[in-house]
This record gives structure tokens, sequence and C-alpha cells, in this order.
């Protein structure tokens, strides 16, 4: 399974010799326990339940918090079998155990789902640098990127040189509560040269209500599920300004246009194919009618601008974080530092928003650069 690995990754190379033993069942561990990660780890527990290559158990890392009756998040999501906090009323699957010790929840697992807010995975990988099994196989369903003075980062990329091991990607139009209560959705699994491990991943997650379907573009896949952040933050400024329908028909185009173009400024091999895939056009499209960054949005443009991300965050998110305003400051470094921000018109004018430098009607305002939209 692992003589494909891509070559910089050293210690994936062992694949082979463990996964192809006879009776070999992969552990699965998954990093993270929000509402996306908690619904990760409900897909992923039903089938290691029903596919007999698989250890039945699945061991969710949790964040450790106590919970206003007193009680300890991890106890409560092991005691009900729900993660109370951020995904109430779904169970996960009686095979899920909550465990707030990383080191112990990635113990002896082959495969590794990472689902946090990208703000935090510097520091897990940082912890678990010669903790997890060299023959080891990630997946990001992680949405961002690390952005540092020689360039971004990718958040797969980050992982596969902090552990030594190979990550592919999981990306789509998934907005966590609607598949939590089972209602047909679909993404996409980037890889990169190994297919074998791609179909594994796509057995691991696939159900009768989620669809996956693989894609050799790492790269495109996860800058997809990164970038439409930033384009649900323009949608959800239009939304609180109530400029209607084709007003934000015209930010999503513009946006997945940008998103393109950034794209393969940042990486030649990304193909046009990729956009049309879950990743893409899918997942703009349902980020900019619903979830957490275009709601936050909305609040922040009927505001004003006189409340921040920040304290609009607090408020509303219960404890999940935005990604989108990290995102678009991590954009809009890489595109001043290239001096490229003329290109990207709505990239730049909704970091400008969001750090106060314009006021949330200025999103349609750069519109009228006729040279930078030509007809």
């Amino acid at each position: 399974m692992g003589e494909n690995a891509t070559t910089h990754h050293t210690n994936s190379a062992n694949n082979g010799a463990n996964d192809n033993q006879i009776g070999f069942k992969s552990r699965v561990s998954v990093i993270g326990s929000g509402s996306w990660g908690s619904v990760a780890a409900k897909l992923v527990a039903f089938n290691t339940l029903n596919l007999s290559s698989f250890h039945d158990e699945v061991k969710m890392w949790v964040f450790e918090e106590t919970l206003q009756s007193g009680e300890k998040l991890t106890d409560a999501i092991n005691r009900t079998n729900e993660n109370v906090k951020y995904l109430p009323g779904i169970k996960l699957g009686k095979n899920v155990i909550a465990d707030p010790d990383l080191d112990n929840a990635v113990k002896d697992a082959n495969m590794l789902v990472f689902v946090t807010p990208h703000q935090f995975i510097d520091n897990i990988c940082k912890s678990l640098v010669g903790k997890v099994r060299s023959d080891a196989e990630a997946i990001s369903l992680i949405k961002g990127m690390e952005v540092k003075i020689e360039g971004p980062c990718l958040i797969s990329t980050y992982i596969s040189e902090q552990l030594g091991i190979n990550c592919s990607v999981l990306m789509g139009a998934n907005l966590a509560n609607e598949i939590a209560e089972e209602k047909f959705s679909e993404a996409t699994v980037g890889y990169r040269n190994n297919r074998e491990i791609a179909e594994q991943w796509v057995q691991l997650f696939t159900t009768p209500y989620f669809m996956v379907t693989p894609v050799q573009d790492v790269e495109g896949v996860e800058l997809c599920g990164t970038l439409k952040n930033v384009v649900a933050i323009a949608a959800g400024f239009v939304d609180g300004l109530d400029m209607g329908n084709n007003t934000k028909a015209a930010i999503i185009r513009f946006g997945l246009r940008e998103m393109r173009e950034f794209c393969k400024l940042l990486f030649s091999s990304v193909k046009d194919d990729t956009f049309f895939e879950s990743c893409g056009v899918a997942d703009v499209i349902t980020t900019c009618f619903g979830g957490r960054n275009r709601k936050v949005a909305e609040a922040f443009a009927r505001n004003g601008g006189k409340r921040s991300f920040d304290e609009l965050e607090a408020e509303m998110l219960q404890g999940q974080k935005l990604q989108g305003v990290t995102t678009v400051r991590e954009v809009y470094e890489v595109l001043r530092h290239r001096g490229l921000l003329e290109l990207f018109p709505l990239f730049a004018t909704v970091h400008e928003i969001c750090s106060g430098c314009l006021p949330p009607s200025a999103i349609v305002i750069y519109s009228e650069k006729k040279n930078i939209f030509p007809v």
C-alpha cells in the first residue's frame, strides 16, 4: 500500500510491511471534536463497525472543557454518546471514545483524521512529533493555511512535514449539522500519488448519505476548502446589507474566479476540474448560503462594522471558531508580499472590511473597476 507514497515522506515507506499482513485491522483516531470533528467521528464510527478491515473503536481527541454543570466535556460525551456542547442531540456511535489525552488518543492508530480549527494545528503537530506510528496515514479536514515569512504552507503539507507521514485531504459542501442529521451530502478526497490510499479514505467516510469522490489534486482540493470561507464572508456582508440575490450571485462568481487564480498562482499543478467538484463550486454555494462565516459576517454588516468579529464570534458561536477572518488575513499577506493585491480586489476588499479600513458597503464598490472585471 505504501510503495507509491511521495518520496519526501520518509516514514510512510513502512506502510506496506504492516498493512498487508493477513488479518491486519486499521485503527482510526479523530483529532478534534467540534461540530465537524464530531460528525467526522460519527461517519467513521459507522464504517469501522461495519467493515472487517477496521478495529471497531474510534478514539476522538477532545480539548477538555468544563461544562456549566461542572462535568468535564469528555465525560459527558462518553456518558451520553453525544457531544453535548458542539453537536447536541446527535448520537456519535457507541464505539466512539472521547479522550482528553492527545498522546493516548493517537496511540496505535495508523489512520489519523485531523479536524480542528487551523489556528491550533501548529501546537498539536509539535506535541505529536515522535508519537505517531511511522506507517500512519493522515487526512486533513481542516480549512485554512499556515502563512510563514517564506510563503504559505497548506495544512496537509505542514502535517506531513512535522510528523513525517503522508497526508490527504477531505473537503466539500459539508455543513456539519446537516450531515449529522443524515441529509445527503458529498465530499472530495484530494490525494497525491497513491490511489489505493485514497480509496481507503473513501471507504472509511462513505455512508448511504455521504458520498465521497477521490481527486488527484491535494493543493486544489485543500485551497478550495480554505478560500471558500473568504467568499462566504463577502456573501455575509451582502446579506447584512440586504443587497439581494443578484449581488450575492455576482460576489460568488467573482469569488470563484479569484479562488481559481489564487490556487494557480501558488500551485501550477491545480486542475480546473477540481473547481467543479464538491470541494469547489458546491462548497462555495453552501457556505455562502449557510455556515458560520456567512452568519457572523451578516451580523458584522448589520452592525455597520462597529462590533468586532472577535466579539460576534464569542457571542454567536458558543466556543466555535471562525476560519474566514484568519484566512483572509493570511491570503492578504501572501498577495501583499507579492505585490498582487490589485489582481484580487474581492479578497483585498474583504480583508480591508474585516480590519475596519473600509465599511461593509465597500464590498460592491470594487466591481466598478472595469479594468479588473472586463465584460
